[in-house]
């Protein structure tokens, strides 16, 4: 059974130990360790203005996302499922419960890696449209950048 909730200071170490391993997948294609080395004492602080939730299969956490929002548009990072959970509608829930949850949002806003297929399918099968391509942005990575109107 899967349950979307937000998370607590408890959550976190599970957190970063699902996002080493989700973004893990990409090193060699990335470079990656800015996702995979985020300390606890960065998600603190991310915690403190943005909205970090979880995804828990089975009473264990099994994926995360977190959002902001800024000026009525909602920026979603961090969309993490563990890889032995990937494939099972993880991903796809947290992004819509995302979308419930931020009411005063008119926009919703989420990049990811440019190769990688399966986040791309996941955002267009949500009804995203890509809105930007960020060529050598961060840590020499290419991001495309989607966007979905309320």
């Amino acid at each position: 059974m899967l349950k979307i909730r937000r998370s607590t200071g408890q959550d976190f170490p599970e957190i970063l130990r699902i996002q080493a391993e989700a973004f893990g997948q990409y090193e060699g294609t990335y470079e990656v360790t800015a996702w995979t080395k985020e300390t606890l004492e960065n998600i603190k602080l991310n915690a403190l203005d943005k909205v970090i939730l979880v995804a828990e299969w089975e009473t264990k956490v099994v994926g995360s996302v977190r959002y902001g929002i800024a000026g009525g548009v909602c920026i979603i990072r961090l969309l993490s499922v563990s890889p032995a959970h990937q494939g099972r509608g993880i991903g796809k829930a947290l992004i819509q419960e995302i979308e419930v949850l931020a009411t005063e949002a008119h926009k919703f806003y989420v990049c990811t890696m440019l190769r990688t297929p399966r986040n791309i399918t996941l955002f267009l099968n949500l009804g995203y449209r890509p809105e930007a391509l960020l060529p050598d942005h961060y840590n020499r990575t290419d991001f495309i950048c989607f966007a979905k109107y309320r």
